[in-house]
């Protein structure tokens, strides 16, 4: 199993950055794990590695309740912007509510909605999914 370069969170919620780093590296996957507290941030970061040849992270968990920008405002810019189509992109929320989901799984590069907490099966079972591990 190949290990994933990057994996980023972008989450408010630091409880949940430093689970999710935990369960990350408990599932063995990936070692560098970066973390945004808003959309704007991540966007603006990701927009410099852009313009500047840096890669992008292999997979983004991204939360749609933040302050700043949410990730809808972040999926609406970054769609713009995203020049890696191998880069994944799952959505981690507490939200259960069907119509966000369903508004989530219309980005392209969105591809798996996760229910906070996640856990390493549940992100493993999420990348297997995909295939990720082992591009």
């Amino acid at each position: 199993m190949r290990n994933l370069d990057e994996v980023c969170l972008i989450d408010d919620d630091k409880i949940t950055i430093m689970l999710t780093k935990k369960r990350v590296n408990m599932a063995n996957f990936c070692n560098n794990i970066t973390s945004y507290e808003n959309g704007k941030k991540a966007y603006d970061n990701f927009a410099d590695r852009i313009n500047n040849n840096i890669a992008l992270p292999d997979l983004i968990l991204l939360d749609i309740n933040m302050p700043i920008w949410d990730g809808w405002d972040f999926l609406d810019e970054f769609s713009k912007i995203n020049n890696n189509p191998r880069l994944c992109l799952f959505m981690i929320t507490s939200s259960i509510d069907p119509k966000d989901k369903e508004k989530a799984l219309q980005y392209p590069i969105v591809k798996d909605f996760l229910v906070k907490p996640i856990d390493e099966n549940t992100l493993l079972i999420a990348l297997d999914k995909f295939d990720l591990k082992n591009t």
